[in-house]
C-alpha cells in the first residue's frame, strides 16, 4: 500500500510541476501591417511602429493574406526590414 500511495503523491507532484511550468511559458504572434513573427516574450512596442500582438492560437480570415518572418531579440518588421529597439 505505501508504494502505490508513493506513487500517487509522485504523480501528483510531477503534474503540479507540469502545470506550473506550462503557464509560465506565454507565447504570442505579433503582426507589423502583413508580416508576423512569433515571440516568448511581451514588449511594449512604440506606438509608430503599428505592430498588433495576437494571442499564439490567433490565425487569418480566409481571403486575409500574412506571413511570417522570425526574427530573435527585440524590435519589429517594418518595410521589409528588422528594426530593434
Amino acid at each position: 500500500m505505501t508504494a502505490l500511495r508513493k506513487s500517487l503523491v509522485c504523480a501528483a507532484i510531477g503534474a503540479g510541476m507540469l502545470a506550473i511550468s506550462g503557464a509560465s511559458a506565454s507565447a504570442a504572434i505579433v503582426c507589423a501591417g502583413h508580416t508576423c513573427w512569433h515571440t516568448t516574450t511581451s514588449y511594449e512596442y512604440p506606438r509608430h511602429a503599428g505592430v498588433v500582438v495576437h494571442e499564439d492560437n490567433w490565425r487569418w480570415g480566409a481571403h486575409e493574406r500574412y506571413r511570417f518572418r522570425e526574427h530573435e531579440g527585440r524590435g519589429y518588421w517594418r518595410g521589409g526590414r528588422w528594426v530593434g529597439w
